[in-house]
């Protein structure tokens, strides 16, 4: 019979904290990515993969414009979109990963994006990080997305001892409610990259100080 892993001591305590500090600081909770349907946010997460939603967001319009849905990417010339996505650093696989990606979901699902993580992992590219993004910000269905700022966050504040995305989501999904768990993965996010930066955490002024166990040591 599997066992539950135990949780560091104090972390549901520090979780809940969290979630209450965060929803202060960041009262509106979102992602910097933009997007006018679920599949463009579909396409954005894939390609915001090692660099910035910045960069993104600067290449997404003129993508969109000339590959507009799902049909036009399956059908892409890959040399040609990898012209487009160059910015993005790593443009060969994330060419290969949208088209890919866009041919499974013309295949399986018509070119509609799916609502349903069991239906989301099963498309080329998209892993469980991705799917809990779509899911949670373009269909209002609650999940956790575990990105390298997650990772690190939850991991100072000792909400977790796991280095796995899927155990660290599972870690958090025991503590906090579903109703927060798009939300605080989202907060975590913005301050990863605007207070707890990793190289130099700005711990005097992180609203978390006060009970995070890594504040002025990290």
């Amino acid at each position: 019979m599997a066992t539950t892993r135990r949780l560091p001591a104090g972390a549901k305590q520090r979780a809940l904290l969290t979630v209450q500090r965060l929803a202060g600081a960041y009262p509106e909770a979102h992602t910097e990515l933009r997007f006018n349907d679920p599949f463009q946010l579909l396409v954005a997460v894939i390609l915001s993969a090692q660099t910035t939603d910045v960069r993104v967001n600067l290449v997404t319009p003129g993508l969109f414009a000339r590959y507009p849905d799902a049909a036009a990417f399956a059908v892409a010339e890959p040399g040609e979109l990898e012209a487009v996505l160059r910015p993005t650093g790593f443009f060969r696989s994330k060419t290969r990963a949208v088209i890919e990606m866009s041919q499974d979901l013309v295949r399986l699902h018509g070119g509609e994006v799916p609502g349903q993580m069991e239906e989301l992992v099963k498309l080329r590219g998209v892993g469980r990080k991705t799917a809990n993004v779509v899911l949670g910000v373009a269909f209002g269905v609650p999940g956790f997305p575990v990105d390298t700022h997650v990772q690190r966050l939850t991991r100072l504040l000792r909400l977790t001892t796991a280095t796995d995305p899927e155990k660290i989501e599972a870690d958090i999904m025991r503590m906090v409610p579903a109703a927060e768990w798009t939300e605080l993965s989202l907060r975590l996010i913005l301050h990863g990259r605007r207070i707890c930066v990793a190289r130099r955490p700005r711990c005097r002024d992180c609203v978390l100080n006060d009970f995070c166990p890594s504040a002025f040591r990290a």
